[in-house]
């Protein structure tokens, strides 16, 4: 009996262990890429006509930062187009005093990102663009993100993700500022390892390019909470696999209130991890029958859940090994706990010399405890499914 759960505690340890080798890799590699790959293309490089697709939500006038930055970095050959998608206010008159094209979108029944990208496509292919970029509606743009974007989308011939930082609000808890590096971890770290090691990364739902042959050749009209995921995923089976522009992209900020950040994240970790289930297998079947190594290493790092969730898995498993060593069990599975929890931290720490230290700084180190506590209930939310199933705007208001 003790054999038996022995074995299984150790495949169940070496299962959790995967995403942590992934992470530590993903974290050496991002500090090996040279510093003259940040600025590919160069600013002034060529670009092609594009168009720029905002799918909005109850925006108002909120999104008029975001369609400035925008309106500032286009060409005369460039189009604007804001998707009103089941508006309440008055988002498209809005979008359309800034010469915007609208697209409005009522169909309650069908609420969604997707929906909303579908139907601004719809609208562009009467004179589709050579290059669609996608921008959320609350982000703001780095200077020639736009033009680095449209060429970097034309050089590889591949849909491009530029960076998408996350930025918390002034005077907001500390909790925000661990939030903060973990995105920076998910978003900058990650992905910057897997340019290093020339592979695709993850699609982050703005800041992205696309030829137009490219995003045509997929079903975007899905409900997806996560439709960034899976539409990186798709590209990827379909031979288009993203590739990571580590330029100056976009940078949103987190939702000022409470309840939106709670809600914002319980989207995305569910969404995750729901992806995680449903894709990975897929990428893993794919890669191998194919012999695509790149669809191999997006399933990898695909698998890699979010760093609290799997500093839980890690610690929980490891106090049940040392438990079940103490009642005479293998000591194999306790000492993969104990490597995997080695190479977290050590993920963690060349993260944060490198790249974290202005956003998380070192007095503040005890406040990831109390984050990652904080993030067990929403788990148990994932868990027994209170969970979200469509495209919710995030609430905005102050704290």
């Amino acid at each position: 009996m003790l054999t038996a759960i022995s074995i299984f505690l150790a495949l169940l340890t070496s299962v959790v262990a995967i995403p942590v080798a992934v992470l530590l890799v993903e974290a050496i590699a991002s500090c090996l890429l040279p510093r003259a790959s940040y600025a590919l293309p160069p600013r002034n490089a060529a670009r092609p006509k594009l168009a720029v697709l905002v799918p909005a939500h109850n925006e108002g006038a909120g999104m008029l930062p975001t369609l400035a930055d925008i309106k500032a970095q286009l060409r005369n050959a460039d189009r604007l187009v804001v998707v009103a998608d089941n508006c309440e206010d008055d988002t498209a008159a809005v979008a359309a005093t800034l010469g915007a094209e609208v697209v409005v979108r009522n169909d309650p029944g069908l609420k969604g990102k997707g929906y909303a990208l579908a139907a601004g496509l719809h609208h562009l292919a009467t004179d589709p663009p050579d290059v669609v970029v996608i921008i959320d509606a609350d982000c703001r743009l780095a200077e020639s993100a736009i033009d680095r974007l449209g060429a970097a989308c034309a050089t590889f011939d591949r849909p491009a993700q530029a960076s998408d930082f996350m930025a918390s609000p002034t005077n907001s808890p500390i909790n925000y500022r661990v939030a903060e590096f973990a995105w920076l971890v998910k978003n900058w770290v990650r992905p910057l390892g897997l340019r290093t090691l020339g592979m695709p990364c993850q699609l982050m739902g703005t800041g992205m390019a696309f030829p137009w042959k490219v995003l045509r050749s997929v079903d975007l009209a899905t409900g997806s909470i996560v439709e960034d995921l899976k539409l990186g995923v798709d590209l990827a089976l379909a031979g288009y696999p993203p590739v990571f522009c580590p330029f100056p992209g976009v940078t949103s900020n987190f939702p000022a209130s409470i309840e939106g950040a709670q809600s914002q994240r319980l989207r995305w970790e569910q969404g995750h991890l729901e992806t995680i289930l449903a894709l990975v297998p897929r990428l893993l079947f794919e890669g191998c029958a194919r012999a695509r190594p790149a669809l191999l290493v997006m399933a990898l790092d695909l698998s890699v859940p979010p760093l609290s969730l799997l500093i839980i898995l890690i610690a929980v498993l490891g106090m049940l090994n040392v438990l079940m060593v103490l009642l005479g069990c293998s000591a194999t599975a306790m000492q993969v706990s104990i490597a995997s929890f080695a190479a977290f931290i050590v993920s963690i720490l060349i993260s944060w010399l490198k790249y974290g230290r202005g956003v998380l700084p070192p007095t503040q180190a005890l406040a990831v405890v109390s984050y990652v506590v904080r993030k067990i209930p929403t788990y148990g939310k994932i868990l027994f499914g209170m969970t979200i199933s469509q495209w919710v705007r995030t609430d905005r208001t102050k704290l």
